[in-house]
């Protein structure tokens, strides 16, 4: 579609459902889930395969369960994330609740100017987790995304996800901006979402939720070059529409660690965000489609 078709027909669309009170936007979400859950059957061989591998312990009908307040949930969000192309800052605050301790603890280091690195995972609603940094302080965000094929859609999500400010910057353009600032000495909070797949030879692998997993790397080798302070964002869903987050220090000196450990460390505090709301994680995501490579 051209771009000037998308404007015309798609984008109105968009905002007019962002406008829309949340009890319908909740029922336009229920009826969604009827849609992919029970019609299309979107991705349910993946997400009842990882579920299963995740959670030997539980039964079928348990399995089955977390899969459908899955699906809803991931309706939920998808209806929520176009909230943000009209929702104010302080309705935003209100649904989406960062607590006093966190804000303290991003509030050090700022005074300090110090850059740092926020790490989290595809819970909850990760779409307002991200932007949560640029509603709750004026300092600099540096997030990280993976551009779409889609040039229309990556620049309306573009848009959507710097809507309160903040320097949307594409992976591998990353350590250059990051130079830039630092010889600028321009501080930054850079937000990376750590929980995709990366290619299984340059992987950090671990075992994560009972398996075998890749992990980029990213995180680590970005803290240990710069030797930037690490935190990991926590998501919980309090209900429907309402969301709290906490902010935890994962290692103030990442070059005195051992190599690996800052992997080890966020993936951890990932499977325990997932354990305590197990259906409001991204299941639909091939998480686990490489093997091992064998050492010799």
């Amino acid at each position: 579609m051209s771009k000037w078709l998308f404007n015309i027909l798609v984008l109105p669309v968009l905002y007019l459902i962002s406008i829309l009170p949340y009890w319908v936007i909740y029922g336009l979400s229920n009826l969604f889930y009827v849609l992919v859950y029970y019609v299309l059957g979107y991705r349910k061989d993946v997400v009842h395969e990882n579920l299963k591998r995740s959670f030997p312990e539980k039964s079928e009908a348990e399995r089955r369960q977390i899969a459908k307040q899955f699906y809803l949930h991931f309706c939920d969000v998808f209806f929520e994330t176009l909230k943000l192309l009209t929702i104010s800052r302080q309705e935003f605050k209100r649904r989406c609740a960062m607590d006093e301790q966190s804000i303290a603890l991003f509030h050090n280091y700022f005074e300090k100017n110090q850059t740092i690195i926020g790490v989290m995972g595809h819970c909850g609603n990760w779409e307002w987790g991200a932007v949560s940094h640029t509603v709750y302080f004026s300092r600099m965000l540096t997030g990280v995304y993976h551009p779409l094929h889609n040039k229309n859609m990556d620049k309306f999500m573009l848009d959507l996800r710097g809507r309160f400010g903040g320097d949307i910057v594409a992976m591998n353009h990353l350590y250059k901006r990051l130079l830039t600032l630092k010889q600028q000495n321009i501080s930054t909070t850079i937000g990376l979402i750590a929980d995709q797949t990366p290619p299984p030879e340059s992987a950090y692998w671990t075992q994560f939720m009972n398996q075998d997993t890749p992990v980029f790397n990213g995180t680590e080798k970005l803290a240990k070059k710069f030797n930037y302070p690490v935190l990991f964002l926590n998501i919980k869903k309090i209900k429907r529409g309402y969301y709290a987050l906490s902010a935890t220090m994962l290692t103030e000196q990442p070059q005195d660690l051992p190599d690996g450990r800052i992997s080890e460390l966020h993936t951890q505090h990932l499977e325990k965000n997932i354990r305590e709301q197990p259906y409001t994680w991204l299941w639909t995501h091939r998480r686990w489609k490489h093997n091992k490579p064998q050492t010799v």
